[in-house]
């Protein structure tokens, strides 16, 4: 994996190299893609709350999920501890240069602390190819190499087979059922010393 900086990466855009993917911070031209993905059912079922109207994708994406990324950015850039803050980075198809979905950082209350969460969903045109376990590994090594983070979280609902097996080839490990707002996820972690002793 390269993880190159923003000082040095092309366009000065920060990317993480994932064999067939490119996870790269978001930019505003991504928002038309972004929206679009959001409201296709096969997403939407797993994300509800993901499909909101255009301008509200606008304002969210635009006001926080950029300026949130150069945040997280600029703290790592420090040596400092990068605490609640999210990243969110959009996964690139290298052959086309397509946004074809996205894998995000971020803290999830709902879990029992340290409760720091990986989290994706990609395009139902691109699902099975291995994409979003080679962006989530993307992540996890960014994240366990780049930042002061130990402990890693993931959930999925039980129904949701294609994303728990996404979860369990990166090297998460079962840890409970837990229940959010009445449905039933299987509860994930990854320490960072299991992550490592398998490098």
């Amino acid at each position: 994996m390269n993880t190159n900086t923003r000082s040095v990466s092309e366009q000065n855009m920060f990317s993480i190299d994932c064999k067939d993917v490119i996870l790269r911070e978001f930019i505003v031209t991504d928002l038309d893609k972004f929206h679009s993905l959001t409201w296709q059912p096969e997403i939407y079922e797993f994300l509800p709350g993901w499909n909101v109207p255009i301008e509200q994708r606008k304002d969210w994406f635009i006001n926080y999920e950029i300026p949130d990324n150069e945040q997280f950015f600029n703290t790592v850039s420090k040596g400092e501890g990068i605490g609640d803050l999210r990243l969110r980075l959009g996964i690139i198809l290298k052959e086309t240069g397509e946004l074809i979905g996205w894998c995000c950082t971020g803290i999830k209350d709902e879990l029992p602390p340290p409760n720091r969460e990986i989290m994706y969903a990609i395009s139902k045109d691109y699902r099975g190819k291995g994409y979003t376990t080679q962006a989530s590994q993307g992540m996890i090594n960014y994240l366990f190499e780049n930042t002061n983070v130990e402990v890693l979280s993931a959930i999925a609902l039980l129904s949701n087979v294609p994303s728990n097996k996404v979860i369990q080839k990166s090297g998460f490990n079962f840890q409970d059922i837990i229940e959010i707002d009445e449905e039933k996820y299987n509860y994930y972690k990854l320490d960072k010393k299991d992550w490592a002793a398998k490098r």
